[in-house]
């Protein structure tokens, strides 16, 4: 005869297992869930105990799922997936539409929050939930609806609407063009300048780097006078902004500051990276009225750009 009284997880502990399961890793889980490392191993020993097995093997700079573990992790992302479904739609139900997106943080905080406005004064009925997150997000499995990524088109996946491409140009505040000693006025100039750099060791984004732009103007042997790295491209936006340096502008990140003049563009040529914004929607989410409400006002948005 069952047990009625027989505890069962939490959800917060499911979900610590779930990813530690799935990446491998507490560090990494705990950058997921935005916990410590030390927190996700705390969540994993309380588990471990109240179902009296191991569910993991620890060795030093190692994680690996015991046959336990194994045998449990299916079970935990059905559990997780199924409230996920549930809960969205009861939302669904009660009258307002949740809409979940996943996109970079630079793209967020650059282009898509300054124009949310417009859809959520449109749609006062659906509650926008933006996820910023360098990772690639698996949108069924994460309960996420729609993605805003970047990259070729081959890699958008069938289904994906393309939003607008990518140009590459040097950009920074107007004040680095008043020096007359520190001239500006064409590529081979910028070694009086300090380049602001996208802190990327492993190579991982090439078309955020400069040597790829120096290589296409013939210039792969420039000095800069200094250079600045950043994790994060808004930071670099930002750090333009002030007079720090000068950094590699992308379409249609900075359109905004370079209307308002808070940025200039020294030269005329760019680069065309063959990149590309895509907007994703996950299969659970198809067919949802918000879902292509969204998706439909980002085109118009994107149809504003110039091509």
């Amino acid at each position: 005869m069952r047990n009625e009284n027989v505890r069962l997880p939490s959800l917060d502990l499911l979900r610590g297992f779930e990813a530690a399961a799935r990446l491998l890793s507490f560090t990494r889980a705990g950058e997921e869930l935005h916990l410590t490392q030390s927190a996700v191993s705390r969540q994993m020993q309380e588990l471990e105990g109240q179902l009296g097995v191991k569910l993991f093997e620890r060795r030093h700079r190692a994680l690996s799922l015991t046959d336990a573990g194994q045998q449990f992790y299916p079970a935990a992302a059905q559990v997780l997936a199924t409230m996920r479904a549930a809960t969205d739609r009861l939302r669904a139900q009660s009258g307002r539409g949740a809409l979940s997106v996943t996109t970079t943080a630079s793209f967020a905080a650059l282009w898509l929050i300054p124009r949310l406005a417009g859809f959520t004064k449109a749609h006062p009925g659906v509650d926008v939930r933006i996820s910023a997150d360098t990772r690639v997000q698996n949108l069924e499995r994460d309960g996420l609806d729609v993605a805003i990524r970047h990259g070729p088109a081959q890699l958008a996946g069938e289904g994906a609407t393309r939003l607008f491409g990518e140009r590459v140009f040097p950009v920074c505040s107007p004040k680095l063009l008043k020096d007359a000693k520190k001239p500006l006025k064409e590529p081979a100039d910028l070694r009086h300048h300090t380049l602001l750099q996208y802190d990327d060791p492993d190579a991982r984004h090439p078309w955020l780097h400069w040597r790829t732009w120096l290589e296409v103007e013939r210039l792969e042997d420039l000095r800069p006078a200094g250079r600045l790295s950043f994790s994060g491209y808004e930071q670099i936006s930002a750090a333009a902004i002030a007079g720090h340096g000068v950094a590699l502008g992308r379409s249609p990140l900075m359109k905004g500051s370079l209307a308002s003049g808070e940025l200039v563009a020294p030269f005329k040529r760019t680069a065309d990276p063959a990149r590309g914004y895509f907007a994703i929607v996950s299969k659970n989410a198809a067919g949802r009225p918000e879902v292509g409400d969204f998706v439909a006002w980002l085109r118009e948005e994107a149809n504003r750009e110039p091509r």
